[in-house]
């Protein structure tokens, strides 16, 4: 088959193909009984384990106590054989390297016997530790080459379950990776430790409420997933979609998203079964996923769940995204999780919904009915707003990547500068505790929808907004700057610690007053105001999209740094470094490692996109624009020889020629700039990139998407915008 004939073949193919849509049975295969049935759950463990076993281990999972290690065996016993009864026949230890994707390697349960068979084992020791190599994943120095031994630890706090396969099933078991120097190489390590940092200052705030029966307190998360889903014949016709998520050319199509139709628009029906397939295969897996609709760029959707420990949601989040990619291929559908795979409509974000809850079950972000008198509420939040001020810097790093670029400092929301929305009633709230003390809150009141026959309905008492990259949404704030691919580890990491960090300095000085004679509540209202003079800066309810807000946020002195490469250099800072390891989240070597990782990821990411557009343009537009050049050349020499007036069919070869020199002359200057070597460490390299390579593939772009819309269609060998977007 031609080349330039595979796009209206996959076009065809698309239009005549037949997927099975009725793949699972919702009469009889209730979502109830489904849930969590292929977890090693509370339930699970309480049928099984002894009774001081199960007491010990729960008391480690909700209250935070060191595990008892002669505990192990029992468990290890009773978590093989209810995963053989499930069919598993391999057990693995799944950790989070710096990849930002998850890692694991299977083992068997069965052992020889010694007299010619097999017996199946696995014991307390194989739960607790692993040990893959440590050499092969990114450690940012940490562990060289030759030093190979790295260990995975069992997080007892995220279930056990089971993924199933064609052929069996396996158990999976949620573990940190470490370093044989006890450095932690993944994502889940820092953030059990900044939950237990956050914890720890959390309680010394609420014991001087006089609540000593907390005993832990828990940071919760509910990401929301945004992704597209596009024909994977298409997929499979895009090398830059393939090797880099993203297109690195497609001119912009006729329609777009101008129209608003696609935003919780109904769901097309090879989607909608797609859908409903992954939130049956994360319901067996105990993923309390809740909420599924279009979202506003066409094949764009959202996919949410209700909210749980910062830990579990981050290994949950993990699953989400390879239940989705696992689930589409099912459906002849390609799932893209890149914040940006099209150029000129929205890109994805995975918002993340954050709050602090204690082991009895109080939300410490509750505002409640009248949050002007919630001393404890306003203790919690004001902590929050020092955290987000003062720690800008290390909360935009969380969030910084090549992808994300695309979206932090463009022209969608959020923008690179961070900033908090509260709403009427909270902005309210905490100016009149600025000037004095608060007295009221406002209230929704009741919503009049001017219909006789519906109920006056309840307003809540402020709006939302959808630009702020942190928004107060009710009893949580909604970072909303995280990226569609990341791992959610990070960013809720940056959180926690910041917010410990806060909460000590508040904690400190609300415990020096009480104990020089004054009342908790006088403490309070002197402390308060000073906190929030001192750091509403970063409060804005307004549109973060305008000019104006930059301009307004450089003079408040807010930090903007709107590519990954200006961000990453705070990492290092001696304040941050300070931060991390008071609270012991990060050691200054591990904070090192991770600016060498993330500069090295970048300067690759990038490096494949250019070797990416490199081939494309050279092997695919280039010959297409070449074949098309002919093709109107000999026309113009046709009807010039006719005697026939051929001005216009001339002006379009002039237009085509000069078009296809550029671009000729972008593809040599970009290669130029990807064979050239930068000076220096990966950090260096890194601002090679972002001053070199990318303005070159910038400027490619723009020539090769002018080429798509002078080739004939016919010649044009990649699958278009209007295409992948709005065939389904």
């Amino acid at each position: 088959m031609a080349s330039s004939n595979m796009r209206q073949e996959a076009i065809k193919s698309i239009a005549t193909a037949k997927y099975q849509l009725n793949r699972v049975d919702f009469r009889n295969a209730r979502m109830t009984n489904v849930f969590g049935m292929n977890v090693f759950s509370e339930e699970v463990q309480r049928a099984r384990l002894p009774k001081p076993v199960f007491k010990a281990l729960q008391r480690t999972i909700k209250h935070g106590e060191a595990l008892d290690p002669n505990v192990a065996d029992a468990v290890a016993v009773a978590m093989k054989d209810w995963a053989m009864e499930k069919g598993a026949t391999h057990f693995t230890h799944q950790f989070q390297p710096m990849t930002g994707l998850t890692a694991e390697k299977h083992d068997s349960f069965l052992s020889p016997d010694g007299q010619g068979g097999a017996i199946a084992e696995f014991s307390g020791k194989e739960l607790i530790k692993g040990e893959p190599d440590a050499s092969s994943f990114p450690s940012g120095g940490i562990r060289a080459t030759f030093e190979a031994r790295g260990y995975t630890a069992w997080d007892p706090t995220s279930p056990a379950y089971i993924v199933e396969n064609p052929n069996g099933a396996t158990l999976v078991i949620p573990t940190a990776f470490l370093s044989w120097t006890g450095e932690a190489l993944d994502k889940k390590t820092p953030l059990l430790r900044s939950m237990d940092a956050l914890s720890q200052q959390a309680i010394r705030i609420l014991k001087l409420f006089g609540k000593n029966e907390v005993k832990h307190v828990a940071t919760t998360a509910g990401p929301e997933q945004e992704y597209f889903l596009i024909d994977k014949q298409f997929y499979y016709a895009r090398p830059d979609l393939v090797h880099c998520g993203r297109t690195l050319f497609g001119a912009k199509p006729p329609k777009g998203q101008e129209l608003e139709d696609q935003y919780f628009g109904t769901i097309p029906e090879r989607v909608l079964a797609c859908m409903s397939e992954v939130e049956y295969e994360l319901s067996k897996l105990g993923v309390p996923v809740k909420t599924r609709h279009n979202e506003v760029a066409p094949s764009q959707y959202e996919i949410a769940p209700i909210f749980e420990t910062s830990n579990l949601a981050t290994d949950h989040q993990m699953l989400t995204m390879e239940v989705l990619r696992k689930t589409a291929e099912k459906y002849g559908l390609a799932c893209l999780l890149h914040e940006k795979p099209f150029a000129g409509i929205n890109g994805s974000g995975k918002h993340n919904n954050w709050s602090m809850s204690t082991d009895t079950g109080e939300n410490l972000l509750n505002p409640g009915d009248t949050p002007h008198d919630n001393a404890q509420f306003l203790v919690f939040c004001v902590a929050v707003i020092r955290a987000v001020d003062k720690w800008a810097d290390l909360l935009r790093v969380s969030v910084a990547s090549a992808g994300n670029d695309h979206r932090l400092g463009a022209n969608e929301a959020p923008p690179a500068i961070i900033s908090i929305f509260l709403g009427d009633q909270l902005t309210d709230v905490i100016e009149q505790i600025e000037k004095g003390g608060a007295k009221s809150s406002k209230s929704g009141g009741l919503f009049e929808t001017g219909i006789s026959v519906l109920p006056k309905l309840p307003r809540d008492a402020g709006d939302r907004n959808r630009t702020s990259p942190f928004a107060f949404t009710g009893n949580k704030f909604e970072f909303r700057a995280v990226g569609s691919s990341f791992n959610i580890a990070g960013p809720n990491t940056v959180l926690n610690v910041i917010v410990a960090e806060s909460l000590d300095y508040i904690a400190t000085e609300l415990e020096k007053a009480v104990k020089g004679g004054k009342t908790l509540n006088a403490a309070i209202q002197e402390l308060l105001p000073k906190i929030i003079k001192e750091h509403k800066r970063i409060i804005f309810n307004g549109d973060n999209y305008t000019e104006e807000w930059h301009k307004e946020a450089e003079k408040r002195g807010l930090p903007n740094h709107r590519n990954t490469v200006d961000a990453l250099g705070v990492i290092t800072r001696k304040d941050i470094i300070d931060l991390c390891a008071k609270y012991k989240v990060y050691t200054e070597r591990e904070l090192h490692s991770r600016l060498h990782i993330l500069a090295e990821n970048y300067v690759k990411t990038i490096n494949i996109e250019a070797q990416t557009m490199l081939m494309m343009g050279n092997r695919m537009i280039l010959p297409a624009a070449l074949r098309y050049q002919a093709e109107v050349a000999a026309a113009v020499n046709a009807t010039k020889s006719a005697g026939v007036d051929n001005a216009a069919q001339a002006a379009i070869l002039k237009e085509l020629t000069v078009t296809l020199t550029e671009f000729q002359a972008a593809l040599a200057r970009l290669d130029k700039a990807v064979n050239h070597h930068a000076e220096g460490d990966a950090y260096q390299h890194a601002r090679y990139m972002r001053d070199s390579v990318i303005p070159a593939m910038v400027e490619t772009r723009k020539l090769g998407d002018a080429l798509e819309c002078l080739v004939a269609d016919d010649l044009w060998p990649l699958p278009t915008y209007r295409e992948m977007l709005f065939i389904k």
